[in-house]
């Protein structure tokens, strides 16, 4: 019975209340996503619940102020192995949970009045994985077999969508948060991204075209502030629908796996580098908060043309 008890000190944190508002902060201060809220916070609640466990005894707030690299290196060992709850982390999720424990590591001590004073430690390395870009005619392709998949306006609806996306360079998330007072689309269009930053992507006539032929037969009403792309019961679209439907048209087409919705963004941006954009421009169009995150795409082009070197040159 006693360890009963015991063991349910361990789960019952006090440290819990602190994660709680960090979660507030990261939504309302930060206006994160609420997907990098939720696994922020989860994080952090895995962290409370090793370090607990770990060290034998209650979490505080003012415990996590004396954390030691030692504890940070047992937790990542833990979460690269397995640990308790089966994570079994790669160099990539391991670098992400890292950096999401030292955030809030860094609340807690800024909660306590306290400069923040993180314990040293290397995080894993991430490896440096290129885009993989579709060409133009796969992606076209693409969009065109998924609206095909349904002679009704879902599929006109899956059309607009995957074109809105190769056109524009949108995220799915971004596509998903338009509302309908956009409509009639014009030449720009405003969108908003990661952490409610705002920008304007141009609109090529092929995509007001598909969205002007969605929004004409959908059934539902598409008016101020609701949902510019609907699900078939009028509610706001599932972005896993629209993950599905790239699945099985990529199926049918014998396209390969990288070609998922979040390529067709990439392709945008590569086939601008090779027609002459300038990397500040991309980066706008892309929303990037820093230029490190747009100039991977120099290395996809290189990559590219390299493949057209070794393949073309007899002394290749």
């Amino acid at each position: 019975m006693g360890d009963d008890r015991a063991s349910q000190q361990l789960e019952d944190h006090p440290a819990r209340a602190l994660a709680a508002r960090w979660q507030s902060f990261l939504a309302h201060d930060r206006r994160r996503s609420p997907h990098t809220v939720r696994a922020y916070v989860a994080t952090a609640h895995r962290f409370i619940d090793f370090i607990g466990h770990y060290r034998g005894e209650e979490i505080g707030r003012f415990g996590l102020l004396a954390i030691a690299a030692a504890d940070l290196r047992a937790f990542l060992a833990e979460r690269r192995g397995g640990g308790r709850d089966g994570g079994g982390l790669g160099p990539s999720s391991a670098a992400r949970e890292m950096s999401a424990v030292r955030a809030f590591l860094t609340f807690a001590a800024e909660d306590a009045g306290n400069v923040a004073q993180l314990p040293r430690t290397r995080a894993p390395k991430r490896p440096r994985t290129l885009p993989r870009p579709a060409s133009p005619a796969d992606a076209m392709a693409l969009a065109k077999e998924a609206g095909a998949a349904s002679d009704d306006w879902v599929g006109k609806r899956d059309l607009a969508i995957l074109l809105l996306l190769y056109g524009s360079g949108l995220r799915v998330a971004e596509a998903m948060s338009l509302t309908a007072n956009v409509l009639p689309i014009g030449r720009m269009l405003r969108v908003t991204g990661k952490r409610g930053k705002t920008r304007v992507v141009p609109v090529v006539e092929a995509v007001r075209e598909a969205i002007g032929a969605y929004a004409g037969e959908c059934p539902w009403p598409l008016v101020g502030l609701t949902p510019l792309f609907v699900g078939v019961r009028g509610g706001p679209l599932n972005p896993d629908l629209v993950r599905r439907a790239v699945r099985a048209a990529r199926h049918r087409l014998n396209l390969p796996d990288s070609l998922t919705p979040h390529a067709l963004r990439h392709s945008f941006a590569t086939h601008l580098l090779a027609g002459g954009a300038d990397l500040r421009s991309l980066q706008e169009l892309l929303g990037h908060a820093s230029l490190s995150s747009t100039q991977i795409y120099t290395q996809v082009d290189a990559a590219q043309l390299l493949d057209i070197y070794r393949n073309a040159h007899p002394r290749a």
